[in-house]
Formats: C-alpha cells, sequence, structure tokens
C-alpha cells in the first residue's frame, strides 16, 4: 500500500482518499476511504485543516492532474496484492461475466468479514478492559462496510449470513452495523448521523461481554435466572460505552434501548413508540432481523423472507412504518404481502423460492385506470429499474380478487 500525506490544499480530484489526520469526528466526511470523484466534495475537502492521506496506488489521474498524480505515484510504494479470504472459495464463473464481477466482490466481502472479526473483538476486549475504543480503527472498518454497500450490498449481506455460532457475538455486531448504515443511508439520513449509527450497530451487544458464555451459548432453555441475566446487558454496555468520553451519545442510545418495544413491553425502560428514539428503533430492527437468520446454538438460521414475515406479524414489537422501510432497504418483503409500485400497480409478493437477494412478485392491477391485468410475475432483484417498491396495501383496500399464493409455487433454486 503506497500512502503519501497532503495538505487539503494538494489534494485533486482522482486522489484515493484513505484516510485523514486527528479525530475522525472533526473530518468533513462520514467515510473515510473514496476516491475523490466530485468537485463539491474537493471543495469540502480544501476547507479541512488536518492532513489528508492519500494511497496513491489506487488514485486515477484525470488529464488536468496527471503530472501531480504521477509524480506522487513514484514517490510511492508498490500497492500489496488483494488476498480473499481463504475460507470463501467461490465456483469460478466466466471471466467478465455478471457471475464474475459478484464472486469477485463477494470474495472481498469475505475478506472483508474476517478483518471485521478481528477488530470487532478486540474492541470489545478494550472495552472490558476499560481501555478507550480504537476510534480510528473502528471508523475505518464502518467506512469499508459503506464501500463494500456501494459495490456489491448483496455480496456483503449474503457473506455476513454465513457466520457461524462461534463467531456469532461479534460478526453479529458487524452485521448489526452493516444494516443500520445501509437502513441510514436508504433514509437518506446525513453524513454524521450515517456514521455514529454504524458505529452504534457495532458497540450495541458490547454489553454481553459481562454475560457468561456458557449462558449466552446455551443449546436449551434459559433458566428465569438466566434470562434476567442476559436482560442487563444493555445497561452492562453502557456503563462500559460510558467509561470512553469520546463515545458519541447516540451510540450510547442504540446500546441502551435496542431491546424496547413500540408497544411498551421491551426492556429496560418499557419505553412505548416515539418515546424510542429513532435510532433504537433502527436498532431493535436489525438486531432481530440478523439474529433470525444466524445460526445460533439453539435454533438454525431461518430464511431472510421468513424472518421478514414474523417481524410484520409481530404485532406491537416494532415500528411497522420503519420495519417497512427496512424492507426497502435490503428489497427483500415477506410472502403474502401486498404492495404498491413506483408503476403505480399492485402486486402480491410471491415465495421467492429461498432465494436471499430478490423478491418476486405478481403484478395483477392498475391503480391508474382501476382495472384488473392479466397476471405477470416481475422479480425485483438488488438494483433493478424495471420497477420498485413504494407501499404497503391493506387486504381490506384491496381489490376482491386477489390472486392466491398456492397458485404460485415456490420456482426451482440452481445455485
Amino acid at each position: 500500500m503506497a500512502l503519501k500525506t497532503v495538505s487539503a490544499a494538494e489534494v485533486r480530484l482522482g486522489m484515493f482518499i484513505h484516510g485523514f489526520e486527528g479525530s475522525w469526528w472533526e473530518h468533513p466526511f462520514w467515510r473515510t476511504r473514496f476516491l475523490l470523484t466530485d468537485r463539491e466534495d474537493l471543495e469540502k475537502l480544501r476547507a479541512f485543516q488536518g492532513g489528508v492521506i492519500i494511497d496513491v496506488a489506487r488514485s486515477q489521474a484525470p488529464s488536468s492532474d496527471s503530472d501531480t498524480l504521477s509524480s506522487a505515484i513514484r514517490d510511492g510504494n508498490e500497492a500489496e496484492p488483494h488476498r480473499p479470504s481463504p475460507a470463501f472459495s467461490p465456483k469460478r464463473p466466466l471471466p467478465g461475466s455478471p457471475a464474475a464481477r459478484f464472486s469477485a466482490d463477494q470474495a472481498e466481502a469475505a475478506a472483508l468479514v474476517a478483518g471485521a472479526l478481528d477488530t470487532v473483538r478486540n474492541t470489545f476486549d478494550d472495552v472490558r478492559l476499560g481501555r478507550a475504543v480504537a476510534h480510528e480503527k473502528v471508523a475505518a472498518l464502518v467506512d469499508d462496510i459503506a464501500g463494500q454497500l456501494d459495490r456489491n450490498a448483496s455480496a456483503l449481506l449474503r457473506v455476513l449470513q454465513l457466520k457461524s455460532k462461534h463467531q456469532y457475538t461479534y460478526l453479529h455486531s458487524v452485521a448489526v452495523c452493516t444494516l443500520m448504515v445501509n437502513l441510514a443511508r436508504h433514509l437518506a439520513m446525513d453524513d454524521e448521523a450515517v456514521r455514529t449509527l454504524g458505529l452504534a450497530g457495532l458497540l450495541h451487544d458490547v454489553g454481553k461481554v459481562a454475560i457468561p458464555d456458557a449462558v449466552l451459548d446455551k443449546p436449551g432453555r434459559l433458566s428465569p435466572e438466566e434470562f434476567a441475566l442476559v436482560r442487563t446487558h444493555p445497561e452492562e454496555g453502557v456503563a462500559l460505552l460510558r467509561e470512553d468520553g469520546a463515545m458519541p451519545p447516540l451510540a450510547i442510545e442504540v446500546c441502551l434501548h435496542h431491546h424496547e418495544r413500540w408497544d411498551g413491553n421491551g426492556y429496560p425502560h418499557g419505553l412505548k413508540a416515539d418515546a424510542i428514539s429513532l435510532p433504537a428503533r433502527m436498532g431493535a430492527i436489525c438486531d432481530v432481523y440478523d439474529a433470525l437468520t444466524s445460526h445460533r446454538a439453539y435454533k438454525r438460521a431461518w430464511l431472510p423472507a421468513r424472518a421478514l414475515g414474523a417481524m410484520w406479524s409481530w404485532d406491537g414489537h416494532f415500528d411497522r412504518e420503519l420495519l417497512f422501510q427496512f424492507m426497502r432497504s435490503i428489497n427483500l418483503y415477506p410472502p403474502g404481502m401486498l404492495v404498491r409500485l413506483a408503476s403505480d400497480r399492485l402486486a402480491l409478493v410471491l415465495d421467492n423460492g429461498g432465494r436471499a437477494t430478490r423478491t418476486r412478485l405478481l403484478v395483477f392491477h392498475s391503480f391508474a385506470d382501476g382495472s384488473a391485468l392479466t397476471p405477470k410475475t416481475l422479480v425485483l432483484s438488488a438494483g433493478t429499474e424495471e420497477d420498485k417498491v413504494v407501499g404497503v396495501v391493506q387486504r381490506e383496500d384491496a381489490p376482491s380478487t386477489i390472486p392466491s399464493l398456492d397458485l404460485y409455487p415456490p420456482v426451482a433454486v440452481t445455485n
């Protein structure tokens, strides 16, 4: 890796920003690693007073700046080759094909997750020992997660579902961080909020370091005493996080209240509805979704569609409007849900055949002219441009003739 520190005034379009000197809260971007291609971002960066760390090997030279970048590259070292995690061995698709690009992204995601495991484990150890959180390392991890979401969100989310029960405590935190960043960006939150919510996701369960592993990994039902012990982890986590004077209040809030419920039956404070902050409501959804779709000592992982269906059916557990926005953020919906499309059509969500990265819809009605349509199957994959879900339609508000799910069985899955 060829790194070089320059002043903000020396930064040019095409440079790859690797980081910033000083506190990660003081620089003008929530991401610390990105290719600088936007002039508005360049002007924002020029106002930064600290040093900017450039990865010259990953920089790209636009014609007007080629001399500046070429000289920087001559002063740097040759970049290290990328080595994907040996634990991930994808099939070998044809070079240049969409499958090859997805496989490359999935290998990159696997390498990211492997490194994230160590970062989160070390962070939890630091907190348990009373040391301050290594904010620079955590910020870099949040940034790497955001970058992978930009390149291929499906690849990262799929890799995170592969965690074993032995990795759960740490990689669950990585997964919740990923889902929080993804949801925050879907909700168009500002840069600082997205950055902090990523940190909150990483640290939301840090209080579990105070719970014995024998209780956390118990394969059978917990005793009342064990369950009461587990329920102390939000407050245990807050006590640990408050030892770090630089810890953002929002991260502490998510740690404390991510087990509150919309109907007031959660813990530790029994908060209800809008008394639960939006970040805590987001944390609750991301936490439960990843828990349901993960292997645990006492349960097998559920398919994402099944998990979403269960969460949607738990009346009073979540902010339902926010839960729907979460579904939109990952582009997945439970079978049987009626949805309104951007094309002003009504569709029924079908069983997706076990696929974790797409939604199958049956389009059957036009709201524009109030008429029935010849039923047509539509697959919404990540990044699709054909149409998108924009709302939920209640059964009582739908046309009287709704196609039966029994007429449209799951499709065969070949990969």
